[in-house]
């Protein structure tokens, strides 16, 4: 494989929390953090895919790469295969790993293990869940849960994701975590899908990619890095990054 692309989709239109990819954490927009952590990752080039040109701004002038790219995109996945075939119209990167623009906090270390997974042929996507340790969280159906088949230790391959608590039984729930390594040719593959029937029921585009029988791959991580959905989480953030800096 060829050195992975890490792409990060960033827009202003969140609705509880308005303009949150330039809302301030210890002065720089967090969508710079986000950058921050994946160029930590160092595992290839980085670049912001959006299509608001102060998000453009605020990434080159910290000294990164962004593309502008159209507004209709329904989803994050499609906004980063434009994003690559601008960056990349040959196609040198047959890796591309997209890492949510709200995540400020994720550990570089967990965007570096999402590729080593495709190093078998057999796998078309990987991403991550962590063990879900509070017991409200086996019942939020915001919580998505990630339902796999152990093949190794800390990896599964995936099964099915769900809102709903799953599966029955004894043993641990899975907390799945929206960043997603893809091979290149699977990105192409995923985006031309229309929306299928059980994406469309649990709200969830990963189940476009199983119901298409490709091969999703989970990497189990310690423990989720916080998504900033609201004003409360964008606190959170800043006290945990603060915590950091002075560690």
């Amino acid at each position: 494989m060829s050195d992975p692309l890490i792409l990060i989709p960033a827009r202003m239109t969140a609705t509880r929390l308005p303009g949150k990819p330039l809302a301030d954490i210890h002065g720089e927009a967090m969508i710079v953090h986000v950058w921050r952590r994946a160029m930590e990752a160092g595992i290839g080039p980085v670049a912001v895919a959006t299509d608001e040109a102060r998000i453009v701004d605020v990434i080159e002038k910290a000294g990164g790469r962004a593309v502008l790219t159209r507004a209709d995109h329904p989803s994050g996945s499609d906004r980063i295969k434009e994003a690559a075939d601008i960056l990349d119209p040959q196609g040198r990167h047959d890796v591309i790993v997209n890492v949510q623009g709200d995540l400020p906090t994720i550990d570089p270390r967990v965007i570096a293990a999402s590729v080593g997974p495709l190093s078998d042929s057999a796998v078309d996507i990987v991403t991550l869940a962590a063990i879900i340790t509070r017991e409200d969280e086996k019942t939020e159906p915001s919580v998505v849960k990630a339902i796999g088949s152990e093949i190794a230790p800390g990896r599964m391959r995936a099964l099915y994701f769900t809102r709903v608590t799953a599966p029955g039984g004894e043993g641990p729930l899975y907390h799945h975590i929206g960043l997603y390594t893809y091979r290149r040719k699977a990105l192409d593959r995923f985006v031309s899908l229309p929306p299928s029937p059980l994406e469309r029921r649990e709200r969830l585009e990963q189940l476009r990619a199983i119901e298409d029988g490709m091969r999703i791959d989970i990497i189990v991580v310690d423990d989720v890095p916080l998504g900033v959905d609201t004003p409360h989480d964008l606190d959170r953030a800043r006290a945990i990054l603060s915590a950091r800096a002075g560690a």
